[in-house]
Formats: C-alpha cells, structure tokens, sequence
C-alpha cells in the first residue's frame, strides 16, 4: 500500500538499526540507534507505562483513503492514502493526575530551531489546553547537537506571537533554548526521561 504525505511524497518506514550498549563508563550515545525522536518517545512512553509510571500515547495521524481495490466481496484491499494534516499535537496523557499535553520535533539547524516546523493550529490547542489548566511543552531535538531540549508552551508562545511575516524572527535561537528549557539526558530506561523536566513544572504550578 502506498501511503503519502499531503505534499505527495511517498511515505517510508524509517528503519531501525541495532547497536550494543557500551559499559557505563563509556561515552556513548544512546540516541545511536536509527531511530527517530518520535520512535525514541514511543519507547520511552511504553517504559512508563509498562512501569505504571503515566499513560501518554502517540496520536495516531488521521489517514484519507484515495484507491481501494476490491479483490472479492468479503476484502478491500488499500491500494494509496495520505496523511491528514494532524489538527492537534502528537502526544497526550495523565502524569501525576496532571493533563500532559506536547509535540516533538526535529531540527537539522544547529544555531536556531524554526518556527515554521509549528502550525497554527497546534499553537492554538495548546493554548486552550493551557487555558483549562494542562500541562503543554515541546521537546524539540536539535539531530546535529544531538541534544533534546524540553520547552515550555509559554514560552513558545512569546516568539510565536511576535513573529511577523517581514520583521520578526522567524526562528528561536539555540541560546534561548538552552537559557530558559529544560535540557534531557539521554538514558537507558527510560531512553528519554522527559517526564524528570515535567517534575519540574509541575513543581513550579504549586
């Protein structure tokens, strides 16, 4: 079955590579893996739920079906589909009887991450998440720095809203990320404990 992105480009599993874990002591990368930051959270929200620790899921991104072949009556074969553009955020859960709301997203830029890789519409739902008293972020990856950085929805919030389309940034600098997010350690298990940077706000809220 072919499935495609909006743009129509061709849709591909990514592949995971294996890789032996080093002594303690060595300086490894755990993040070496193939994976994707995304393929990294699915894992590390399965170690917490697996631990009873929270339950946050990956939202599954709506797919528009555009070519079924019907082989017989009793099956339907999909044939082609494309990705909807997802109306919300990737992730959500409960965490410590707190709402857990957040995106994850990747850049290749080393200096700046882009705004651009935001929508709209995932803004404003944090926003109104916000509003009824849950907790938004993004974890935001910079591939290159092989970092990860939790950031705070408020704070996305204050670039979103002075961007402007001919004299405001169009970009958060590296530097305001690690001033003012919460930089993640890469792990064992979980791979990426994120939900330590959400301690802290949840701390800060009492």
């Amino acid at each position: 079955m072919a499935i495609r992105y909006p743009n129509g480009k061709q849709f591909r599993q990514p592949t995971e590579t294996a890789s032996k874990l080093k002594s303690a002591s060595a300086k490894t990368s755990f993040s070496d893996r193939g994976m994707t930051l995304e393929q990294e959270l699915n894992q590390s929200n399965a170690y917490y739920l697996n631990h009873d620790v929270a339950v946050i899921h990956k939202k599954p991104t709506p797919i528009q079906i555009v070519n079924v072949d019907y082989p017989k009556r009793s099956a339907a074969v999909i044939k082609e589909a494309y990705f909807k553009q997802a109306s919300t955020t990737d992730y959500n859960g409960v965490y410590r009887g707190n709402y857990i709301d957040f995106d994850a997203k990747e850049t290749q830029n080393a200096t700046s991450f882009p705004l651009h890789n935001f929508h709209e519409h995932q803004v404003e739902h944090m926003r109104q998440c916000i509003k009824h008293g849950g907790i938004c972020f993004a974890i935001i990856k910079f591939v290159k720095l092989d970092q990860i950085f939790l950031f705070k929805a408020t704070d996305l919030f204050s670039y979103w809203d002075n961007m402007d389309a001919t004299k405001g940034r169009k970009s958060i600098p590296l530097a305001d990320i690690q001033k003012n997010g919460i930089l993640i350690q890469y792990h064992i298990q979980p791979l990426i404990p994120y939900l330590e940077a959400v301690d802290q706000l949840i701390d800060l809220r009492r």
